[in-house]
């Protein structure tokens, strides 16, 4: 259990404890669901979403915005990024960040596969919505630039989260911060 992601030795030892006061058909079904979520689910083959089908339901939706591209690099990104229910357009997924340290290059990402994706269904606007740390920074800045031939690249706005506090921020979340301002409506 401690193998799962952000699962520490106390929660691991809770849910093993747990598991194991379960009855046993209880604890064969929650297997048996692993089992089968693992057979069942794969990547999209346009988006690289995780998808039971080999297009997703994102990918599928005809009322879905063609003319923009949200690039995340995880999964996880998209479901934070439909939970806002504010972008209406199609995703891609890159599985990752390039990191040199984690033998992470731009060859075992889906980088390759959003270039052809862009120079064929050429979007008006390709959105890299991705977190801002040194390998993030790399990675939007390498798939920016292979973009830039094709189509318009921004990126998501970046600062203080809703209730922080000035005083409590480090200098590179107010530096983007005021980077990303805006005009008053």
């Amino acid at each position: 259990m401690q193998r799962l992601p952000g699962v520490g030795p106390k929660t691991a030892q809770r849910l093993a404890l747990h598991i194991l006061k379960r009855p046993e058909a209880e604890v064969e079904a929650l297997a048996q669901a692993l089992i089968e979520a693992k057979k069942q689910i794969g990547l999209c083959s346009v988006c690289f979403h995780l998808s039971a089908e080999p297009v997703c339901e994102i990918c599928c939706n005809s009322n879905r915005d063609n003319t923009t591209i949200c690039v995340v690099a995880d999964p996880r990104d998209v479901i934070a990024l439909e939970k806002t229910r504010e972008y209406k357009g199609k995703y891609h997924v890159l599985g990752g960040v390039i990191s040199p340290i984690d033998g992470i290059g731009p060859e075992q990402l889906t980088i390759q596969a959003l270039v052809r994706r862009v120079s064929k269904q050429q979007p008006q606007e390709v959105i890299l919505a991705i977190s801002p740390s040194v390998e993030g920074e790399t990675t939007t800045l390498y798939v920016g630039q292979l973009l830039k031939p094709f189509t318009k690249v921004t990126r998501i706005a970046f600062g203080l989260p809703v209730g922080g506090d000035l005083e409590y921020a480090d200098e590179v979340t107010l530096a983007r911060a005021l980077e990303g301002r805006r005009e008053l409506d």
